[in-house]
């Protein structure tokens, strides 16, 4: 009996030693991964993921730019329509980063979901270019843009197809890059500097590069030599990114994903309902956590209890019924803290969100109707070379490449000297500052339409869309400058705070609302657009299809408050009653004297 209780002794001694071994290696090989991790990332990453973004911003902003000239002079669309596709097509490619983000967090990753996007892109591209490049994928040239034929079904499903492709491809990129870029830093070193707002800042200057050289070099390519080469060489640009990209991939640190956030968060919201009638314990500690559960999702620590939504903590109330068989929750009946608390962090975000959406829908137009403007001004610098209407885009991009280091460098030390916060000003109040100029730069397109409206009265231009109004094109810039001001407060200081007001592991869904805000305001504006076309009339449409001059916002509409009536008109013509157009040139020339 001893000599067993010894042997049993030396098997258990054994075990034990076996376990310790076991143990001490699990610890050095985790210590070896975290090390491993450790080593990933940093700045080293930047110039592969940087030239990434340039390359595909490059390729995409040439690809979009001049795209309501293509619509409009190659496809032979009325503007509405032209204007309506590229806002619904916008707005598509900003809804579809929702899909993106609930790829890359669930089981994709963030890696591939880069590469898998820019593929279907760089194929929607390929497409697109193609039907530049084949005579029977277009209509026949209308270069009086009277009497058009326009692209047949089968020439507008091509386009259609190649748009959808571009707008899936974009739902892969847009909500992955940033925050795939932001990853390999470690920001929560950053958030009491000012180092987050330069890796945002800059990020958004290295855009603004690359859609300046789009917008000067591919659209005059696009206007000036051919739309092949025009949208065949953002195509390449974009496969180049897709390269660059793949060639930094033993540099970069791969966050793995935590599992579908719209699955927490709608288990999460399922359980709060299903234990509506129970009264939670007044003892918060008292409610359900899991760290083992949340590891994936908790890297860098757990979310606190919060006393916001209190009623969504009945979903962390434990029952009997909420745990299986293997003493696992059932995760639609019981929740943990931190998944609650996802759930209110999103919900926090979600109004400030929202208010962003009325200030995409009203700079909407830039790339539409505002181009249609400068194409009727004179845009020459010199007797033999004019700028192309969509690079007019350019000087908003200048505003933004001036703005950004100069908001670093200039603005934060001084609202520094007067707030105390190491940053300068805060998301929120960066946001609302972008706000008001947005205002003004509303304003300014108001009053320079005015103006352009006059000059083409005051020289008989206002029944011919093809001709040249004697206006410079420059009294465009202002509204240009303001826009690209407002984008420098408004949009960078969105991004960064739907990225730091979100949880570490819905990072990517937060950046694919940055872009669903946008889709919506798209979406409004070509609501506002349908509504204003469709109900102001044939003869006198305030958003005409073929001649802008004879649209809103118009001399009219000024000249109605200074009391000059239709009647005024007739009497100082003297002459029988005047049709609407021959009104609309009399007023103005009342005004005038």
């Amino acid at each position: 009996m001893f000599h067993n209780l010894m042997e049993r002794f030396e098997v258990e001694k054994m075990k034990m030693s076996e376990n310790g071994e076991q143990g001490k290696k699990e610890e050095h090989v985790l210590e070896g991964k975290q090390q491993q991790q450790q080593q990933l990332g940093g700045v080293r990453t930047m110039p592969f993921i940087l030239a990434n973004e340039v390359c595909d911003r490059f390729g995409v902003s040439g690809f979009h730019a001049n795209m309501i000239t293509y619509l409009t002079q190659v496809l032979n669309l009325p503007l509405v329509k032209a204007s309506n596709t590229l806002s619904n097509f916008g707005g598509t490619s900003n809804f579809t980063p929702l899909i993106g983000a609930f790829v890359a967090d669930s089981f994709a990753g963030r890696f591939w979901t880069i590469i898998i996007g820019s593929i279907i892109y760089v194929l929607g591209m390929v497409m697109i270019t193609t039907s530049a490049v084949l005579p029977q994928l277009r209509p026949p040239p209308c270069p009086t843009q009277e009497n058009c034929q326009e692209a047949s079904n089968k020439q507008l499903s091509v386009l259609y197809a190649a748009l959808l492709l571009t707008s899936l491809g974009t739902g892969g990129l847009r909500p992955c890059v940033v925050t795939f870029a932001a990853d390999q830093f470690d920001m929560s070193k950053m958030k009491t500097e000012s180092g987050s707002w330069n890796f945002f800042n800059w990020y958004y200057f290295c855009m603004g590069v690359a859609s300046l050289l789009a917008l000067t070099v591919v659209v005059y390519i696009q206007d000036n030599v051919s739309w092949a080469w025009g949208l065949g060489i953002p195509t390449i640009a974009v496969g180049l990114s897709v390269v660059v990209f793949i060639l930094g991939s033993s540099l970069y640190k791969k966050i793995k994903p935590g599992g579908s956030p719209f699955m927490r968060v709608a288990q999460v919201f399922v359980a709060a309902v299903k234990k509506r009638n129970v009264v939670g314990p007044p003892d918060p500690g008292a409610l359900y956590t899991n760290r083992e559960l949340d590891a994936n999702i908790s890297t860098n620590g757990r979310l606190l209890h919060s006393d916001q939504f209190k009623w969504l903590d009945r979903a962390a109330v434990v029952a009997d019924s909420d745990m299986k068989e293997s003493s696992k929750p059932n995760l639609w009946r019981l929740a943990t803290v931190h998944r609650v608390e996802e759930l209110k962090t999103i919900i926090r975000i979600l109004p400030i969100w929202a208010a962003s959406i009325l200030h995409v829908a009203s700079h909407s137009h830039l790339g539409s109707f505002t181009v249609q403007q400068a194409r009727s001004m004179d845009r020459h610098l010199s007797p033999s070379f004019q700028i192309p209407p969509a690079s007019m885009s350019i000087f908003s991009t200048l505003t933004v490449l001036t703005g950004l280091p100069l908001y670093e460098r200039l603005f934060v030390p001084l609202a520094r000297w007067f707030t105390g916060n190491p940053v300068g000003v805060t998301c929120l109040q960066r946001m609302g500052i972008g706000f008001g100029i947005n205002i003004f730069a509303t304003i300014a397109s108001a009053l320079i339409e005015i103006k352009r409206k006059a000059v083409a009265a005051d020289n008989n231009l206002l029944d011919k869309p093809t001709s040249i109004i004697p206006i410079s094109v420059f009294w465009l810039v202002p509204q240009y400058y303001l826009h690209g001001l407002a984008e420098v407060f408004m949009s960078v200081g969105h991004l960064e705070f739907l990225y730091d007001q979100s949880p570490e592991s819905m990072r990517s869904t937060a950046a694919a609302l940055f872009w669903i805000a946008t889709a919506m305001g798209n979406y409004m504006s070509t609501f506002m657009v349908t509504l204003v076309h469709k109900y102001t009339g044939e003869k006198r449409n305030w958003l005409p299809d073929r001649n802008l001059n004879r649209g809103s916002i118009k001399p009219i509409n000024v000249i109605s408050e200074t009391g000059i009536s239709d009647e005024d008109v007739e009497s100082a013509n003297n002459t029988k009653p005047l049709s609407n157009d021959a009104k609309e040139d009399k007023q103005v020339e009342l005004v005038r004297t």
